[in-house]
């Protein structure tokens, strides 16, 4: 590590120079096997020859104008986008920090707009939807939060999962305006909320006049087994947020709108510098594409199954676990106790995962892993668990 860098992250002691397919390999030329994605991010794999190829041309023919000019895959992207997924606009920013801080402008204008003074956002507890100031306010986290106060204010908090709190809030605070959440709680530890859970936030918003806005940062993508976890409970938010796997690499947010959302921002509202431009905006295009014409959903489908078969057999009479919970292959495994240590001994097996939560073991696959890389993944997080030492130092 530099002396010339910020101590923002606690990095393992580890470089990696080179990625292909579901594989890393670091300076001393050990092969890994990404079970993490850079967290959700290279889900078509590291090198994806689709995805490089559109990169490479696009840098050699033109990587930015400015948003002051029309810009052609900038539009192709968004056709694309609410084609997928039956919604009408969508902004462009950088990262999924900034799509969440689109969503919630658009919120407070709708607001306003209606003559309500100091408009409010439902956010879940134990959420997670960025660092900025507006979005750490939205996220559910003190540890997030710790040491950046006064926060933003106009945020209510319920618990996730739970209608009751929804519905207490509607009938006693005339200022929401919407709901900001997860479909599935990421950071929070891979909480994946009752059957019907977002259909009847829909139907809530619908009876209020709110927005449901989903942050489908980690979600969104084929993630899932689908293309927008939203797409599992058959409805339609008024506003979609998306980052990571978009560019599978590279940076790109979206704020997706649909119906009365859609319109709301206007010129003068909201903008971005990089946001859309034309070297991204190939690059996420190439993305959905290769999604769409190789059946990845497909895979997810599959290969979720195997290895959630695999885990829980493997794992089954493992006094440790208190849960396995899943949506295709965002998975989590919950222990009974920290287990944040247990990334360094998969390390040391030559496997990336990481741990949220401080008890949750996070499985992140490539959405491209065949039936035996999807095997060695069970296998090399089985035996950690089985192995698995509080204390271990590599």
């Amino acid at each position: 590590m530099t002396k010339h860098l910020v101590s923002a992250y606690q990095s393992l002691p580890i470089s990696f120079v080179k990625g292909d397919g579901v594989y890393l390999w670091d300076q001393n030329g050990e092969q890994y096997l990404d079970a993490l994605c850079g967290i959700s991010v290279t889900s078509l794999g590291h090198n994806n020859p689709v995805v490089t190829r559109a990169i490479q041309e696009q840098a050699a023919t033109l990587i930015h104008t400015s948003n002051l000019y029309s810009i052609e895959w900038q539009q192709k992207l968004a056709d694309k986008i609410c084609s997928l997924s039956l919604m009408d606009k969508v902004f462009f920013g950088n990262s999924g920090a900034e799509a969440n801080e689109a969503a919630i402008k658009l919120a407070r204008l709708y607001g306003n707009r209606q003559g309500i003074k100091d408009p409010q956002i439902v956010v879940m507890e134990h959420s997670f939807h960025g660092r900025t100031m507006a979005t750490l306010s939205a996220t559910g986290s003190r540890k997030v939060q710790a040491g950046f106060e006064p926060l933003v204010s106009g945020f209510v908090r319920a618990p996730f999962n739970n209608l009751e709190s929804i519905e207490a809030i509607a009938e006693n605070n005339n200022k929401v305006v919407a709901i900001l959440v997860e479909p599935v709680l990421g950071e929070g530890g891979i909480i994946v909320p009752d059957p019907g859970y977002l259909a009847k936030l829909r139907e809530i918003c619908d009876h209020n006049n709110w927005l449901l806005m989903l942050d489908e940062i980690q979600t969104g993508i084929a993630r899932s087994g689908k293309m927008f976890a939203f797409q599992h409970s058959n409805i339609t938010p008024d506003v979609m947020t998306l980052a990571k796997a978009l560019g599978n690499g590279m940076p790109i947010g979206a704020c997706v709108t649909y119906g009365k959302a859609a319109d709301i921002i206007q010129p003068g509202n909201h903008g971005s510098t990089f946001g859309g431009n034309p070297l991204a905006c190939r690059t996420a295009l190439s993305v959905l594409e290769t999604i769409v014409d190789q059946d990845i959903t497909g895979n997810v489908v599959a290969r979720s199954k195997q290895l959630i078969d695999l885990l829980q057999q493997g794992l089954r009479e493992n006094s440790q676990i208190k849960q396995i919970r899943h949506l295709g292959l965002l998975i989590g495994i919950e222990l009974n106790q920290n287990c944040q240590t247990i990334v360094k001994q998969a390390l040391d097996q030559h496997l990336l995962i990481n741990v949220t939560a401080e008890k949750v073991i996070r499985l992140l696959p490539p959405l491209i892993i065949d039936e035996q890389q999807t095997a060695e993944i069970a296998e090399k997080v089985i035996h950690c668990i089985t192995t698995f030492q509080p204390d271990y130092i590599s």
